[in-house]
């Protein structure tokens, strides 16, 4: 974290235009290695400008000046000890000399993790009654950081971040890591030597290697690229430049991947199509490659800066963080929604619970499409940027962020963080390891900061007659609220698919394309709360003609009753639609049980449940002359009667094709 000094630009300038300034000393030899060290100051020769500093203060060691110029060089060179000192040195010679020197103090001391000694300097200088409001509000809202501090260092949570291994990190700063919900896949951003040639190779000093912490290189012989790791045995590959056209010559950053790592949002700047200095841009993968990159435009992108991109797993949601008017504060998160017609909604701001009058960086919506996670400066925390967690309420609204505690934020900068699907593991970039500049750690997220566990459904979608693959839609729907959690499509090409699953409720999947009959699934996870093994399944659309089924698996009717539940409206809207859409099919709703009770009785059940679905599709506007109904009891069988989840599959309402003129 960069220091800010709160010595004012108009003292520090009398210290340098000496000829200005009356000096505290009438010393000349003391002022003539003052003047001599400011010299090599400016010029950047910091070890000489230390020891002719230490040479006046040796032949006047009231000089305030030459106290104050040797902690501001300290400051440059990181050393925060040293300049703690000589600050105090001041103080021990006139302790009202400058007020402002005791807010320097106090940001030095949050620094050395003293947030006691902070403190006591932040509330001496609140004691000054010259002071600029805006200084106050600063000193204020330091003051609560320390309060803050000093408490979450007495309660630390757990933590214990694990470097993710060499095939990921190099001599390089490694940072912005993006994940796919099976976790196989992990994409970074890597800055690296522009003469690279996608491989690692050649020499750099690691002291230049510096970044913004929007992800963007300042310096014009190295830049960012993306690369790209596979899980292979449960170990993380070598981690490969993803090569063009997502890398370019310029820079490419702060990216984020749809959950089954196809489409991919992220950041780049100074482009010939760029509407402002940074813009958000989107490119998809089709056949193994990347397409060209397309700036997303606006209303997203404007004239302002937009940048870190987070894209929701149904990718109908971006998060991003912009400095454009009408925020809260200095850059704040904006959302953006995206319409069938492929176009996104005029931004939203997600208002002052989230956004505050300084900073916000690095969203992270997870996977349950509720839990955000962000980097902010502006909430009360550890001094610098730290990492909050916050959840969408059912009406839209978000809760009150929760700071996720020492020692996973500290006085540094804390950015970037993400958190895998079934929210056990985060992912973030640090800097903690010497010499090794910044990498990706991992590190098992305590349970009050996870989000709600997701799983998934990963396979492919095929023709069940030709064994072409398919491109299909899916629809994941809450079987209580009857609201869309979910939609997505299988690959173009390979039919490959990846659909997250939240826990904790009842969901209907339809899966259906243009020419077949949909395929219906259900999932039971109301007061699951741990995520064991995704499910990973093949699916067979079959092409409509007479005679092939569907299995309506989200039909439902209380035991021993032929009453629809409420729930099952989700799954006959869907039937509505199949029909409605297919004017000419004429179909049979057949009723099956299990064999438990006697044949006669459960002949008539199942052919009331039969009917039950064909009254409701009548009193929704299907004609009677495309409907017929039956009850076949427990004669045709499905699955075995013996067991529970046998004779659950067999208990099951389905249509079948009479006709498909």
């Amino acid at each position: 974290m960069r220091i800010f000094i709160f010595i004012t630009s108009f003292l520090l300038a009398s210290l340098i235009a000496h000829s200005q300034y009356t000096y505290s000393t009438k010393n000349k030899k003391a002022i003539s290695a003052y003047e001599e060290a400011l010299q090599s100051f400016n010029r950047k020769d910091y070890f000489t400008a230390v020891q002719l500093m230490k040479k006046a203060i040796k032949y006047d060691d009231e000089f305030t000046e030459a106290h104050i110029v040797l902690a501001e060089i300290y400051i440059e060179n990181g050393d925060t000890r040293n300049a703690i000192a000589s600050y105090e040195n001041v103080l021990k010679i006139d302790p009202d000399f400058f007020p402002g020197l005791y807010f320097s103090l106090a940001q030095l001391q949050m620094r050395e993790n003293d947030f006691e000694t902070a403190k006591k300097y932040l509330e001496k200088y609140l004691t000054y009654t010259n002071l600029k409001p805006i200084s106050i509000s600063q000193a204020k809202r330091k003051l609560e950081s320390c309060n803050f501090a000093i408490e979450a260092i007495k309660n630390p949570v757990p933590f214990n971040p694990v470097n993710i291994g060499e095939n990921i990190n190099t001599q390089y700063d490694e940072y912005w890591p993006s994940l796919t919900a099976d976790e196989q896949t992990l994409v970074i951003t890597r800055l690296v030597p522009k003469d690279m040639n996608n491989e690692l190779s050649g020499n750099v000093n690691q002291q230049n290697m510096q970044r913004n912490p929007q992800g963007l290189s300042m310096f014009s012989n190295i830049q960012e690229d993306f690369f790209v790791s596979v899980k292979e045995n449960d170990v993380w590959g070598k981690a490969k430049n993803i090569g063009e056209p997502l890398n370019s010559a310029g820079n490419e950053g702060a990216q984020t991947l749809l959950v089954d790592g196809r489409i991919m949002y992220f950041t780049a700047c100074n482009r010939p199509d760029g509407k402002g200095r940074c813009d958000i841009y989107r490119s998809e993968l089709e056949n193994n490659e990347w397409t060209e990159p397309l700036n997303i435009s606006s209303p997203i992108n404007t004239a302002a800066w937009e940048a870190q991109p987070s894209i929701s797993p149904d990718g109908k949601t971006l998060y991003f963080i912009s400095n454009r008017g009408g925020g809260q504060g200095q850059k704040d998160i904006w959302m953006s929604n995206l319409l069938p017609n492929g176009n996104w909604t005029k931004p939203v701001n997600l208002g002052e619970k989230i956004n505050s009058s300084g900073q916000e960086q690095s969203p992270f919506i997870h996977p349950d499409n509720k839990t955000l996670y962000f980097a902010s400066n502006g909430h009360t925390g550890m001094g610098g940027f730290d990492l909050f967690k916050t959840t969408r309420n059912d009406d839209g609204t978000w809760s009150e962020p929760i700071n996720l505690g020492y020692p996973i934020n500290t006085i540094f900068d804390e950015i970037g963080l993400i958190v895998n699907a079934k929210g056990d593991k985060a992912f973030f970039s640090s800097d903690r390891l010497s010499n090794k500049g910044r990498d990706i750690f991992e590190f098992e997220l305590y349970k009050e900061a996870r989000p709600n566990p997701v799983s998934y459904l990963k396979g492919k979608v095929f023709d069940a007659e030709s064994k072409k693959n398919i491109n299909a839609s899916f629809e994941l729907i809450d079987l209580e609220t009857n609201e869309l959690i979910m939609q997505a499509e299988s690959d173009k090409n390979s039919g490959e698919f990846l659909v997250c699953i939240p826990t904790n409720n009842d969901y209907a999947l339809n899966v259906s394309k243009k020419g077949y009959l949909f395929y219906s699934d259900n999932f039971e996870l109301k007061g699951v709360h741990e995520i064991s093994d995704p499910y990973l399944k093949d699916i067979a659309l079959m092409p409509i003609k007479t005679g092939e089924r569907i299995i309506l698996r989200n039909i439902f009717y209380a035991t021993d009753s032929y009453e629809l539940e409420e729930k099952s409206k989700v799954e006959l809207a869907k039937l509505l639609q199949f029909l409605s859409n297919n004017p000419s099919l004429i179909i049979e709703i057949s009723g099956h049980t299990d064999n438990v009770g006697t044949n006669e009785y459960n002949l008539k059940l199942s052919d009331n449940r039969a009917k039950s679905v064909y009254q409701y599709l009548l009193e929704k506007g299907i004609e009677k002359e495309r409907l017929t109904y039956k009850g076949y009891g427990e004669n045709q069988p499905i699955s075995t009667n013996d067991n529970e989840q046998g004779r659950t599959e067999n208990r099951r309402t389905e249509i079948k094709i009479i006709s498909s003129l």
